[in-house]
């Protein structure tokens, strides 16, 4: 599997909903941040979009110097951008990187957001409109020399004189639970990714888009996007779950709720349905939690628990054909630290290069200022030797 992590354009901070221990989002923290998730090993990064993220490409290519081997996940936005200038973009990010572009296809679920940039149309039409997009893109990627005329978009003679690095183009990524979204996916998409929620429902899913896919004599690969909240024991983590809403009061759900409510998104009215604006119910499954959606749109789900716990939860996902998991937790800075230190070494991570040792292998501070502690030895069930291991959680 691959693990993602995220940059936070958006904001972050210790607590949601709130401004108490919040951060300024300036270059030198997303530049930590970016470096941070280089250096452990996570396979990219998701660069997020809209009218409340910094712009995502501009973000994403400062971050390409003060990174090696990190790949960065960045949207391209049908309607607001013209399938040749989006060709364009991607093509020279994807050869000034080094092959480090992946495509997020972003259509767009708030009306509200829409509107102010300039887009009218409704949930169906927005899919028509994508669907053009990406066959034009897709051709100029390609090197073909494009002629369109559609229900939405034209070009004439439209052509990309710099091809991507990537052949035939960087892998396309795109998420949507509507039948029109699922159709974009089994026709254009490499991954398709999905929201975090239960198991039977990620699964329903998948098969869907699987068997439309292969219908079209296509394969897909799928990813999942959550949040994380993983502790040595299941008490921390659930501790820190409680925390990251302690200042989210009721009304400032009630407010969170009424702006996603106007959404169209199929995907956010699910991630909407999983909590219902009730602080009460948040545990939805197995160490599967509801509460980040209470104030925030988009991914409102979190993996929280032990290491073991949340291992063998991301385990169940792949077992569903999931290879792909972009994760974030808040703040993001200490998070990627904490979730890669604890979790990485029980998952079957994909090979990630990394840089040359610039000293002796990392043992922690020595003992005495002489003796190095003696390593952490894991048990063959994951746990760590001779210590107990924690039950699954609420």
């Amino acid at each position: 599997m691959d693990i993602f992590w995220f940059i936070p354009l958006h904001g972050d901070g210790r607590y949601l909903g709130s401004s108490e221990g919040a951060r300024s989002v300036d270059y030198g923290y997303i530049r930590q941040i970016a470096q941070a998730a280089d250096r452990l090993g996570y396979h990219g990064v998701l660069v997020p979009t809209g009218k409340a993220c910094e712009d995502a490409w501009i973000a994403a290519s400062s971050l390409l110097s003060a990174t090696e081997r990190l790949k960065f996940l960045v949207a391209v936005r049908p309607g607001l951008m013209a399938p040749s200038v989006a060709a364009r973009m991607a093509s020279t990010f994807d050869r000034l990187s080094g092959g480090r572009l992946l495509v997020n296809v972003v259509t767009g679920g708030d009306p509200h957001e829409l509107a102010g940039d300039g887009i009218f149309l409704n949930h169906e039409e927005r899919y028509e409109q994508t669907d053009e997009f990406l066959a034009v893109w897709r051709k100029l990627m390609a090197g073909e020399k494009v002629t369109f005329t559609g229900k939405h978009l034209r070009a004439e003679e439209s052509e990309l004189l710099f091809p991507p690095l990537q052949d035939p183009h960087p892998p396309l990524y795109f998420g949507g639970s509507s039948p029109a979204a699922l159709n974009i996916a089994a026709d254009h998409v490499d991954c398709y990714l999905t929201w975090g929620e239960p198991l039977a429902d990620v699964a329903k899913k998948l098969d869907e888009v699987r068997a439309l896919a292969e219908a079209r004599g296509r394969k897909l690969k799928f990813g999942i996007r959550l949040h994380v909240i993983v502790r040595e024991t299941e008490e921390e983590a659930w501790a820190a779950a409680d925390r990251l809403i302690r200042h989210v009061d009721e009304g400032t759900i009630a407010e969170a709720q009424r702006i996603l409510a106007r959404y169209d998104s199929v995907g956010q009215k699910r991630m909407a349905d999983l909590h219902k604006g009730d602080r009460s119910s948040l545990v939805i499954a197995p160490n599967l939690w509801a509460g980040i959606g209470l104030v925030r749109g988009g991914a409102g789900t979190a993996l929280v628990g032990s290491a073991e716990s949340v291992a063998a939860r991301i385990e169940e996902y792949r077992q569903l054909g999931i290879e792909t998991f972009v994760l974030s937790g808040y703040p993001h800075l200490e998070e990627a630290y904490t979730t890669a230190e604890l979790l990485f070494p029980l998952l079957p991570l994909n090979a990630q290069a990394r840089p040359p040792a610039a000293s002796i292998e990392a043992v922690g501070e020595l003992v005495a200022y002489n003796k190095r502690p003696d390593p952490r030895v894991r048990s063959q069930s994951g746990g760590v030797a001779n210590e107990a291991v924690p039950q699954a959680g609420r």
